[in-house]
């Protein structure tokens, strides 16, 4: 395989795949919102989530990869997830959505990868599920996979995604450290003009609110005019769609993914969805026309676990008020923000397909806007 690797691509692949180890948001002093950052400020502080990544880079037009999120370690179909899922715009393609939002669980991890290799993914999901101990007799599986289109720097026609990418993500996928920027589903992806990716954040309530956690990764590949904690960083550089230099790049995706640990049903995690939303419109995202933005959103909480053969005919859950709904609100806005930020920060200069190049947000120019902005803790 690496005989077809450029030099370029050799020479970016140690970076690439450390990108958990560049500086983010917070290491530069920048605090975006009031709530907290959990432990490791990713979705893997809501206890049991694991992600996996598979980057593909080969040659000079390959670069595109797989995410995989599991909410838990165990078999997900047998033991299903309180679910929602918000269209924000529905220009995409969200395999899996109606079921999640009929019946109001999920009973597959969640895949994240490119637009054309979507039926790809969801062949890999359902062989997976078919194969898990305890899935025997199961004759359905409602799959559930995300994209974004990352044809500007990816041979996307080349569908270079397989099933065993697929499959690898899901069987990698760990807690802890999540890495972010040019990884898995956002080793191609654009976000303002400036190279997109993976990025994640979380959000850890006060005791006095529950202590709950809620935990987001987004997938970046939108158009807009940036801002970063509310500093207009796009018109400060002068690059934001529909300026001169990005006249027709404002269309792209954004798929977010929020998980948290307290005990919300379907209904109100579509409520903690739809202000995710409010969390990609604080950096500037608008939600253009060709634009598929997403968000799935779960619970793991143990009580509300749905399992497969379910022998109650009536359920007596524990469920938190409406009336306690508002910081988990607040979290899910402020963790969306950062995991976007996030992404941005880690992401790093490439190059791709046709001799296209998307550059890395210059942090050497914002750095002295945020300064400029007192939005830097000293």
């Amino acid at each position: 395989m690496f005989k077809f690797i450029s030099l370029l691509s050799l020479l970016m692949l140690p970076i690439i795949l450390k990108a958990q180890d560049s500086k983010r948001a917070r290491d530069y002093g920048l605090k975006i919102g009031v709530l907290p950052p959990g432990k490791l400020n990713a979705i893997t502080d809501v206890p049991g989530v694991k992600v996996g990544h598979t980057t593909l880079i080969k040659g000079d037009s390959v670069r595109t990869g797989v995410t995989a999120i599991l909410p838990y370690e165990g078999n997900v179909f047998q033991q299903k997830v309180p679910a929602a899922i918000f269209v924000g715009n529905g220009f995409g393609k969200l395999a899996g959505s109606t079921q999640v939002n009929e019946l109001g669980n999920l009973e597959t991890p969640i895949i994240l990868t490119n637009t054309l290799n979507v039926s790809t993914a969801m062949e890999a999901l359902i062989k997976y599920t078919l194969h898990e101990k305890g899935n025997e007799e199961v004759r359905s599986v409602n799959a559930v996979v995300g994209e974004t289109n990352d044809g500007y720097l990816n041979n996307i026609r080349g569908r270079y995604v397989t099933t065993t990418d697929v499959l690898s993500a899901i069987h990698t996928a760990k807690d802890g450290a999540v890495q972010e920027g040019n990884v898995g589903a956002g080793t191609g992806t654009v976000c303002f003009g400036f190279k997109g990716g993976i990025g994640t954040a979380s959000r850890k309530l006060p005791e006095s609110l529950g202590g709950y956690v809620v935990g987001v990764l987004v997938q970046t590949n939108f158009g807009g005019v940036l801002q970063i904690d509310g500093v207009p960083v796009g018109e400060e550089l002068g690059r934001f769609s529909f300026s001169k230099e990005l006249l027709k790049k404002a269309d792209g995706s954004c798929m977010i993914v929020v998980a948290t640990n307290a005990p919300v049903d379907h209904r109100n995690l579509m409520r903690m969805a739809s202000r995710a939303i409010l969390g990609m419109g604080k950096t500037g995202g608008i939600e253009s026309n060709g634009s598929g933005d997403y968000v799935i959103a779960f619970s793991t909480s143990d009580s509300l676990r749905v399992p497969y053969k379910e022998g109650r005919p009536v359920l007596n859950n524990p469920l938190l008020s409406n009336d306690a709904m508002s910081p988990l609100f607040m979290a899910t806005i402020e963790a969306t923000e950062e995991a976007i930020i996030n992404s941005l920060f880690a992401a790093k200069t490439m190059s791709g397909t046709d001799g296209h190049v998307v550059e890395s947000l210059p942090l050497d120019k914002l750095i002295p806007i945020l300064k400029k902005y007192n939005r830097l803790e000293k």
